[in-house]
């Protein structure tokens, strides 16, 4: 959603008239949109999920969804409809090739998924956030970038304080659900590092609902100051004030730390379609901002191991900042914008 929300409030400010058309999962991850933005809930599904009945009722919703979008698209003439991937976008790009109505998509990750794969060769133009590894044969993209929201904007290239023998602040992020894997690994390595480091950190910890409280009295019986929360809505202030951050390496988290410019740790989750946040992570660890660890060789004693390298080395925890920073595309959603304006052919598009 947050690439999505970017292009909104980039439009917006552009004087457009922004719709949103999403599903009902969807449509529970989009508060963050301006209240400008007019929301359409149409039906969609998947074949990744349910039982078989489920399954069997997917092709219907979709189909339903479609003819929904086409409606609505009749009734308000958008000029250019953008897809950001994933089942829910089906229906209205499926409407909008079907009216004649140019269209366009964006992949955040290394590798293009399912349904940007499937629409890849019937849109107008192709962008990505990450150059991926392979597109489809005739397929030609244009990389962008990963458009951030504006709370990230405002707080690009904000300086790095390095590490040292003050408070120093490590955030744990794992994607909009936490993860298991951070939560059962990251407090046992703070746990184990130096004395001469371990009394300095203090520790935002997003973990998933179940995991929370085990997670937070593990920090409290180890004297370790620590917020552990299911989700946090302050992550672009929390990342600016942060000497490290350990994450998963979603596309969006990578757009805000090299936006932001982070040092990270990062631990791609291992079921990602393709492997693509492997491929997300690629251009930060490549360029010295990153250190990454494959889930498969995490432990406890390598991860506490790679922390007390970062925050015990000040000038190197200041270059990975600096080289994240080389990585970002913070004018992203800019770019984004004009590929929107150029296939409308009109500028301040109403």
């Amino acid at each position: 959603m947050f690439p999505a929300q970017a292009l909104a409030e980039t439009m917006l400010a552009r004087g457009w008239r922004v719709t949103l058309s999403t599903d009902a999962r969807g449509a529970r991850y989009s508060g963050g949109f301006p209240e400008a933005v007019d929301q359409q809930v149409i039906s969609s599904a998947t074949f990744a999920r349910g039982n078989l009945l489920q399954k069997v009722v997917v092709p219907f919703r979709v189909l339903a969804g479609g003819m929904a979008a086409r409606r609505a698209m009749r009734r308000d003439r958008p000029a250019v409809v953008a897809g950001f991937g994933g089942y829910p976008t089906i229906p209205a790009l499926s409407a909008a090739i079907t009216l004649g109505v140019p269209t366009m998509i964006h992949e955040q990750n290394g590798v293009l998924g399912k349904v940007n794969r499937l629409f890849a060769k019937r849109v107008d133009r192709v962008a990505c956030g990450t150059q991926p590894a392979a597109l489809p044969e005739g397929v030609t993209a244009e990389h962008l970038g990963n458009p951030v929201r504006q709370a990230i904007l405002d707080r690009a290239g904000a300086a790095y304080i390095p590490p040292g023998d003050y408070p120093m602040s490590i955030l744990v992020i794992g994607g909009s659900q936490g993860a298991r894997a951070l939560s059962d690994f990251v407090p046992p390595a703070l746990a184990q590092l130096p004395r001469e480091i371990r009394a300095h950190v203090r520790v935002s910890h997003q973990a998933r609902e179940e995991d929370m409280e085990r997670v937070a009295a593990f920090y409290y019986e180890q004297g370790i100051d620590a917020e552990v929360r299911a989700f946090f809505d302050d992550v672009p202030d929390r990342m600016t004030e942060a000497q490290l951050v350990i994450a998963r390496a979603g596309a969006s988290t990578i757009a805000d730390l090299t936006a932001i410019g982070r040092p990270a740790i990062l631990i791609p989750y291992p079921h990602a379609a393709e492997d693509h946040q492997t491929a997300n992570s690629r251009g930060m660890v490549e360029a010295g901002a990153a250190i990454l660890i494959p889930e498969s060789r995490l432990e406890v004693e390598i991860l506490r191991d790679q922390v007390a390298l970062v925050l015990g080395n000040p000038k190197g925890a200041a270059d990975m900042s600096r080289a994240a920073l080389s990585q970002g595309r913070p004018d992203a959603a800019e770019r984004l914008g004009d590929m929107v304006e150029e296939l409308s052919g009109r500028q301040g598009q109403q």
